[in-house]
Formats: structure tokens, C-alpha cells, sequence
């Protein structure tokens, strides 16, 4: 008998709180798939067409659902007319129902959006939703419904500068304020300042996938088939909005099309869909069109940020001032944390961060990709160059003269910080030695020639994660294969593919004996595609997990979990194990309960044979060469396999270090000196986010982050009309994002890194890290090519033309 028999048998799961820092067994793992630049599991099925997204489910009974949004500003709903669209052929259904979202959720946030149909906050707010057989046919019922309103545009906020006279200062949980010293006495004072003001617009998140929901329901529980990052919070918004039991409730979104932030929460077609679903005892397929995502998900706030910077002659920083107006909806809570950054990136003593929020009846403002350090750095970057310029210095060198030893704001160490080396190494290998001095004194024939930089940061986040791996039996040549199991999402980032490295190694498996199933709110709930910490969080989980299997592998073999190495299949004793004092103790306590079980078991007659360290079939460990097939350990000690959970959690390291990625990004530019065209020739950026779980998806985030800092750049913005808050390029054709033309050769260099206070991966996120700071990189080379600083993105030749040096 042993003590598991006495006592019974607790199940598999290893849960970890991030207390301190932890060594990864990611460092010893026979194989080291994790890291290496391996394509996308999932990728032939993307490419033949063949990986199903929402829109593309097809059931014998679909019918289809077209919103209608509103086409007042401000007002209320008098009435709506459904036989106008009920007269069109095919339409089986109109509903205008008080459940429906008014505006979609933040991520996650474990309550209902805003709801109501009835009063009007903004134009293009969903109103209704029509049904149809056909698609063709929702569309023709949506264009016939006649809806009558209320119009109260005359009270409406449509323009910016008027209603920023009429802010409220806000210090809620996206970021907090600072007023350290005496900022704006010091500034004052200072030899060497800069106070200046950046503005930039709204922009729109614009996914490949427009947002999609298909409801079906059976025996009074919901399934939805949607677009969405974050799964498990989504469920619950759902769940509340319906004022529904969330066991009712399922989600799946396996494939996700691109999010950026717009898909973190549930958007008006999901409860739209599930509703006439319900009612029509139907599918229903609910897709909503371009302008439609632009105007009813998210966008990103536009801003006004004010920018001082006060230092002594040699460059030396004693005050930074960063304050910002953004924009929401009336007593909407969410707002872009414009400095989050500015508070731990350069020293100086006397620092005051403050937001202020203007209330538009706007689109509702949400997470656009790197919300805060995308558009804060666009100002805080450009404004370091600015007294760069001022001092006569480097701005690299201006940066390190500025390098402090611990958060300025909170006074806590890094967990780890290289942004030196990242500023370093990337202008050896962008040639910035060869920087033009003077600005406007470089030519290539008709154009202007301009180099700049600036640094990335972006704050690095543990959430709260589950999942669940299981080693099973299988006729794959190795005779077993693993599985995963979360209901975590693939937005495109690659989250099948670095899950599966993570598993292979640790349990020492080729990475085509991994099965991976993602995007289902009945698998174990994870943290979700979003804020750059989907793959440490959910990934580290997974890694749990593991760890819990191999410890139940090596306790049932007479191994240690420090001393047991899987390798190919096999399992074997890979290292001597060094025993803890705790085991040392727990050691001797086993001895003297062996002992008083084996007195008893004498005295009493009873089995004699009563053992604490028993274990059957037990390998000789010290013979050489020795390994056990998982499949054989399979079949002798669990036949049907072993299941493990595994759980991470935030602890003190979040608050005891300063958590964070970082980057310097190089540009260079080329102006028109006659037409003010700008053209950017070519970009680096040498990034620092721990450890890269797998090479080749790290580096095409970092591409994709490039691409969206030109846009962010030199083209992207909303236009709203100043009298109603229209979107008047509401769609691809005026909205301009960048295309391959716009995008030059493009460089990134990973510096290696592991980072132990962040998780048991070492890990980082880097794909938001890699959009911070690179449109302010460009912006700096424009500066730097024509003299002309434009403070008002994006930067248009319209804005340079009349500036422009006469060479």
C-alpha cells in the first residue's frame, strides 16, 4: 500500500502566482524547438481556403441578418416601420429590440455593454436588424426600412476643438496621473526646454476579417460562431447582455481574421444575431460590411498632447510634462493611456502626467493596437528629438544621457531593460554615423534625404490564464501525442504555432505529435489575443501544465521533475537531482511514517507490506543509456492517458519591478523638394521582449507593427463631419492604409533576452512593441530631410509644401 492509496489521489494541475522570478525548464528541454523560426502549423489551411472563419459556416436552414444604423448624430428612435423591409421578398424578419448593444464592449470587462436602441449617441449606431433567406435579400429589407427619429443634433459634440474647452480630468484604471517635484517651476527655469503641442487623429483598427456572428440555438442554449480575441470575457458580456445563465452561453471563434483591438469584446451583431436566432428558431448570420466595423466597433481617440521638456546645457533631463485630451463617449470609462510610457522611459525628477476627456458623440473609443504608447510616442519621440536639436546633440546620445537606474515614477527596479543596447546595435547596422548633420542638406536628385529615430517602449503584462495538455495514446509513429487545450485565440499572430514549440519541447514530442484546440468557451479560459500578452500568458499555462506531467511522469518512474528529459518520444534521467531542504525533511518525515505504519501493521496483524516510497516496475535509472517510450509508459501506467491543468496568475512582480519591452527604430526618408511627396526608403527596428518564442512570427509581427507606425505616419485618419460626427471615409477606398507600394525594405533585429520576473517563459509581448515609436521615427527623418516640423499627424505633403527649403 502506499500513501496515495491511503490518502487518495489529488488530480494533475500545477498553478503558479508570479511572486518571485522563476528559473524555465525551456533552458534545459532536450529539444529547443521553442525560438526557432517554424511556419504556421495552421498555415496550408489558411492558404487552400480551408481554415473556417465565421462568415464561411454553412447550415441547411442560414438565413442572413443586414443591420441598419442610425443616420442621425443625436436624437431618439419615434418608431420603426418593419413592413417597409418586411415587403421585400425573401425578408422573413425586423427587429429593433431594447437588448441591442447601443455600443460594443471593451476587453475584458465582465459586464454587459451599454444597451438600447432607442436613443441615438452617434451616427451609424445600430438601430435594427433584418432578416432575410438570402443575403441579397437583408440587404435590399435593410435599404427599404423606414425609421423615424427624434433629431437632436443641436445638442450634439461634434466638434473637437470646440468641446475641449469643456474636458473633465480623469485618473481612472487604464492609467494614472503623476505630479511629482515642481514641473512647471523647473521648466521654467530650464537652460534647455521644449513645450510643444502634438496632435493625432482618429484612427480606425480596419481587420482583414470584418466582425461576424453566427447564433444557433438548441434547447435553450446559445452557440455563437464569432470574430472575437477574448474569448472568456466575451462570454460573460454576452451572457449578461441576454440576461442569460453564461453556462447557456458558448463561444467559438477558432480563426480570427485580424483584430488590433477592435474584437477584444462582443460588438452589436452578436447580440443582434443571437436574438433573431431565438426567435426565428434559426441560424442567423450576421456580417457586418467596412463601413458598418468603422462605424459601430472601436476606433482610437484622436488626441491633443502637450509635450515639455525641460534639461540643463549637457543635455541632462529634469523635467518631462506630458498632458493629454482624449476623447470618449458621454460616461463611457475607457480612455487611450496616451503616457503610460512617459512615465518609466527617461529620467528626470520633476514630472507631471495628466488626461483630461472631452465627451463626443463619436464612435466609441477603444484598444487600437499599442493603445497609448502608438500615439503617445508619435508626440513624446518627436519631442525628445526636438531638444536634441535644440541641445546641438545626438538624439541617441540625448537618450543615454537620460538613462535611469530604476522608475523614475515608482522607484522600482526593471525587470529588464536594453534599451541602450537596442539603440546601439541598431544604428551601427542602419549606418547612422552617416546621419545628415544638418538638417535640409542632403539631395538624391529632386529629393530631400533625412534619417531619424526614436525609442519604442511598451508596457509587458501577466494575465490570468488556463489550460489544460494531455498525453494520449495515438498511431502516430511515436505511438502518443499531446494535446492543448484553451480557449485562447489565433488573431493571425501565430498562437497554434509557438503553443505547439512550447509543448514539444517540454515533453519532448516533434512538433507534428501536437494537436492544438483553440477558440471554444468550453476549453479552460485564457487570457486572449490582446495587449501583446496573449502567447507569455496562455503559453505559460500550457508550460504548467507540462510541468505537471512531467512530474507525475517522473514520481511514476522514480525520477525527479529536475532530473526526467524527454527526448524524441523517450523519457530518461537527464540530470542528478538535487534535493531541497524541504525534501530532505519530507524525506525523513516518509522514513518515520514507514517505520510507525510497519510497528502498527505488526502489532495489529494487518498487511505488513505497507510502503511510502513502494513503486512497481520501477527502471534502473543508473544503467546507461537507459529510456523509457512514452508509449510504453503509457500503456503500463495510465492507458488512457494523463491530463494535466495548469494556471498562472499575476503576484508581486507586477508591482515590485517595472515590466516592459523595448526598441529603438531607424527611418529614412526621402521629400520631394518640388511636390513635398514624402517617400520612406527604408526602416530598421532592434527590439528586446525576452524571449522570442518563435523567430519567425516575432519577426513578422515586428514587420506588421512597422507597417502600421507609417500609416500611422503619413496617412491614416478619420474624418468626421463637424455638424452630425458622419464618418466621411468610412470605408477602404477613402480611408487610406498602407499598401505594398508605401512599404520599403524593412529590417528587424531581435536582441536576445530572457526575462524571469515576467513568467515561466521568459517571455514578452513584441508585437505592439514594434508599432511604438515608428511613425515617430519617421516624422524625425522628415524633420531631419526638410527643416519643416509638423506637429500635426499624419504628415502630409499639404503640411510640408509651403515650408519647404528653396534649394
Amino acid at each position: 500500500m502506499s500513501l496515495t492509496q491511503i490518502f487518495g489521489e489529488s488530480p494533475l494541475e500545477k498553478k503558479l502566482t508570479m511572486d518571485k522570478p522563476v528559473e524555465s525548464r525551456l533552458d534545459t528541454t532536450d529539444s529547443k524547438l521553442v525560438g526557432k523560426p517554424l511556419s504556421r502549423i495552421e498555415g496550408h489551411l489558411k492558404v487552400a481556403g480551408k481554415a473556417t472563419y465565421t462568415a464561411e459556416h454553412q447550415f441547411d436552414d442560414l438565413c442572413h441578418g443586414v443591420m441598419v444604423g442610425a443616420t442621425i448624430g443625436k436624437g431618439k428612435v419615434k418608431k420603426v416601420h418593419q413592413d417597409t423591409a418586411l415587403q421585400v421578398a425573401g425578408v422573413i424578419g425586423v427587429f429593433h429590440d431594447p437588448l441591442f448593444l447601443r455600443n460594443p464592449q471593451q476587453g475584458g470587462v465582465k459586464m454587459a455593454p451599454v444597451q438600447g436602441a432607442s436613443e441615438v449617441f452617434y451616427h451609424g449606431q445600430p438601430i435594427a436588424l433584418v432578416v432575410a433567406e438570402t443575403l441579397e435579400a437583408a440587404q435590399e429589407g435593410a435599404k427599404a426600412l423606414q425609421i423615424d427619429y427624434e433629431n437632436d443634433e443641436k445638442h450634439g459634440h461634434f466638434d473637437f476643438n470646440k468641446q475641449k474647452k469643456h474636458t473633465q480630468f480623469i485618473d481612472w484604471v487604464t492609467d494614472k496621473s503623476d505630479d511629482i517635484g515642481k514641473p512647471e517651476k523647473t521648466l521654467k527655469q530650464a537652460e534647455v526646454k521644449v513645450d510643444v503641442t502634438y496632435t493625432t487623429p482618429s484612427q480606425s483598427n480596419m481587420p482583414m476579417e470584418p466582425h461576424s456572428s453566427l447564433a444557433r440555438w438548441f434547447e435553450g442554449k446559445l452557440t455563437l460562431h464569432t470574430s472575437n480575441q477574448m474569448l472568456a470575457s466575451s462570454k460573460i458580456q454576452l451572457a449578461k447582455a441576454l440576461d442569460m445563465p453564461e453556462d447557456d452561453v458558448r463561444l467559438l471563434s477558432p480563426y480570427v481574421g485580424g483584430g488590433f483591438g477592435s474584437k477584444l469584446g462582443i460588438s452589436p451583431e452578436s447580440v443582434m444575431a443571437a436574438i433573431a436566432a431565438k426567435d426565428l428558431k434559426r441560424p442567423v448570420l450576421v456580417n457586418m460590411t467596412r463601413p458598418q466595423v468603422m462605424e459601430t466597433t472601436v476606433r482610437r481617440t484622436n488626441t491633443e498632447q502637450r509635450v515639455a521638456l525641460g534639461a540643463d546645457k549637457d543635455g541632462k533631463i529634469h523635467t518631462i510634462i506630458h498632458n493629454s485630451i482624449v476623447t470618449n463617449l458621454p460616461s463611457e470609462t475607457f480612455f487611450e493611456p496616451v503616457a503610460v510610457s512617459t512615465h518609466f522611459l527617461y529620467g528626470g525628477d520633476n514630472r507631471q502626467i495628466k488626461y483630461e476627456m472631452a465627451r463626443m458623440n463619436f464612435t466609441l473609443t477603444g484598444s487600437m493596437r499599442a493603445p497609448g504608447e502608438a500615439v503617445g510616442q508619435l508626440a513624446l519621440e518627436c519631442a525628445m528629438d526636438e531638444l536634441a536639436h535644440a541641445l546641438k546633440l545626438c538624439p541617441i546620445e540625448l537618450r543615454k544621457r537620460n538613462e535611469p537606474s530604476e522608475d523614475p515614477s515608482k522607484k522600482i527596479p526593471y525587470s529588464t531593460r536594453k534599451l541602450l543596447a537596442c539603440m546601439e546595435q541598431g544604428a551601427k547596422a542602419f549606418g547612422w554615423d552617416k546621419r545628415p548633420q544638418t538638417p535640409a542638406s542632403r539631395l538624391d536628385g529632386d529629393w530631400l534625404i533625412g534619417y531619424g529615430m526614436a525609442c519604442a517602449a511598451r508596457s509587458n503584462e501577466l494575465k490570468p490564464s488556463q489550460a489544460r495538455v494531455s498525453l494520449l495514446p495515438s498511431d502516430k509513429p511515436l505511438g502518443v501525442m499531446a494535446r492543448i487545450e484553451t480557449d485562447m485565440t489565433d488573431i493571425g499572430t501565430g498562437s497554434y504555432t509557438i503553443f505547439s514549440q512550447v509543448v514539444a519541447d517540454m515533453l519532448g514530442l516533434p512538433i507534428d505529435h501536437v494537436e492544438v484546440k483553440l477558440g471554444d468557451t468550453d476549453l479552460p479560459p485564457a487570457a486572449g489575443s490582446g495587449g501583446s500578452w496573449g502567447a507569455s500568458s496562455a503559453g505559460s499555462s500550457i508550460y504548467l501544465a507540462c510541468e505537471a506531467l512531467r512530474e507525475k511522469i517522473a514520481q511514476s518512474v522514480g525520477l525527479h521533475a529536475d532530473s526526467i528529459g524527454f527526448k524524441q518520444g523517450n523519457l530518461y534521467r537527464q540530470f542528478e537531482h538535487d534535493p531541497s531542504l524541504a525534501e530532505k525533511i519530507g524525506e525523513k518525515i516518509n522514513h518515520t511514517l514507514t517505520d510507525t505504519l510497519d510497528k502498527l501493521a505488526e502489532k495489529t496483524g494487518l498487511n505488513s507490506e505497507v510502503s511510502v516510497d513502494h513503486q512497481d516496475n520501477v527502471l534502473d535509472w543508473e544503467q546507461v543509456n537507459t529510456q523509457l517510450p512514452l508509449s510504453s509508459f503509457l500503456q503500463q501506467y495510465a492507458p488512457h492517458g494523463l491530463v494535466a491543468n495548469g494556471e498562472i496568475e499575476p503576484g508581486k512582480t507586477k508591482k515590485e519591478y517595472r515590466h516592459a519591452g523595448y526598441g529603438a527604430q531607424f527611418a529614412e526618408v526621402g521629400v520631394h523638394r518640388v511636390t513635398g511627396e514624402i517617400r520612406v526608403r527604408r526602416m530598421l527596428g532592434t527590439f528586446a521582449a525576452g524571449r522570442i518564442l518563435n523567430e519567425k512570427t516575432a519577426r513578422s509581427q515586428c514587420f506588421g507593427g512597422m507597417v502600421f507606425g507609417i500609416g500611422a505616419a503619413l496617412m491614416e485618419q478619420i474624418h468626421h463631419d463637424k455638424r452630425d460626427g458622419r464618418l466621411c471615409n468610412h470605408d477602404l477606398a477613402e480611408y487610406q492604409v498602407c499598401v505594398n507600394a508605401d512599404v520599403p525594405d524593412l529590417e528587424v533585429i531581435m536582441l536576445p533576452e530572457t526575462d524571469p520576473y515576467a513568467n515561466p517563459l521568459h517571455s514578452k509581448g513584441i508585437g505592439e512593441l514594434a508599432l511604438s515609436g515608428a511613425g515617430a521615427a519617421i516624422a524625425n527623418a522628415i524633420f531631419n530631410a526638410t527643416g519643416v516640423r509638423v506637429r500635426d499627424y499624419p504628415i502630409t505633403l499639404d503640411k510640408l509644401l509651403y515650408q519647404l527649403p528653396l534649394l
